[in-house]
């Protein structure tokens, strides 16, 4: 479990259960009781006020009024919950549009500069379109947690990446592949990107991807990816 995903966990305990000791967090979050003390410290300089008593058996209590003082929210969790949006649109299935749209907006307006020129970057490989009827779902399967993380390295730093690929008929094969666009056809989810073992474009389907990691090596040009006509921008959508 990373630093972060440690923290967010502490928070939601101490938020459920009132008032917990570092023991008793530390079994929690599979951590030692040093490491939890030194992301209660950093959860501090958040902005987050926690209380605690001394002692190897004091309880720590997060104060219900506290707040943060930055956003914590990183690039691709705020990306996760713009794709979200954007495939239940496009799927004719987001009935308080408006509301979820003012929601993100104001995440948005809380990211520093930085990190809203990476969004919006990151917003510019993503399109949306139609499933054609005739395509086998049968099959969809829960997509991997890491890939999201390893497209948004790949994407914002044009670098290369290599993952495993398991086809309709269930061969598994190692790509290493240039990323370039994001694709929602609801409820399907594809990565397009130039393969150039086969020296073109090809449609991964996300949930046929596994073991994602970033080629940390050369970096590739943007190319042009040719979509069929009833493919957008997402950024389309809210127009």
């Amino acid at each position: 479990m990373t630093a972060r995903l440690r923290q967010d966990a502490i928070v939601r305990s101490l938020r459920r259960n009132g008032t917990s000791t570092v023991a008793d967090l530390a079994g929690e979050v599979g951590a030692s009781r040093r490491t939890v003390l030194r992301d209660i410290s950093a959860l501090r300089d958040e902005g987050f006020v926690i209380h605690s008593e001394p002692g190897r058996g004091g309880g720590v209590q997060l104060d219900p009024q506290s707040v943060q003082t930055t956003a914590r929210l990183s690039v691709a969790e705020v990306f996760a919950l713009l794709i979200s949006v954007a495939s239940m649109r496009a799927a004719g299935n987001l009935p308080f549009a408006g509301l979820a749209d003012a929601g993100l907006a104001k995440i948005e307006r809380a990211l520093p500069p930085d990190k809203v020129r990476d969004l919006r970057r990151f917003l510019d490989c993503l399109y949306v379109g139609r499933l054609s009827p005739l395509v086998d779902i049968s099959d969809l399967a829960a997509m991997d947690p890491a890939l999201l993380p390893a497209f948004e390295t790949a994407f914002l730093q044009r670098q290369y990446l290599g993952f495993q690929y398991r086809d309709a008929r269930g061969a598994v094969t190692n790509r290493v592949v240039e990323p370039h666009a994001m694709l929602i056809l609801p409820p399907l989810w594809y990565l397009v990107a130039w393969d150039p073992a086969r020296e073109d474009f090809r449609h991964f389907r996300m949930d046929r991807i596994s073991r994602p990691a970033v080629d940390e090596g050369a970096t590739f040009q943007r190319r042009h990816v040719p979509f069929e006509d009833h493919v957008r921008p997402v950024r389309d959508l809210s127009r």
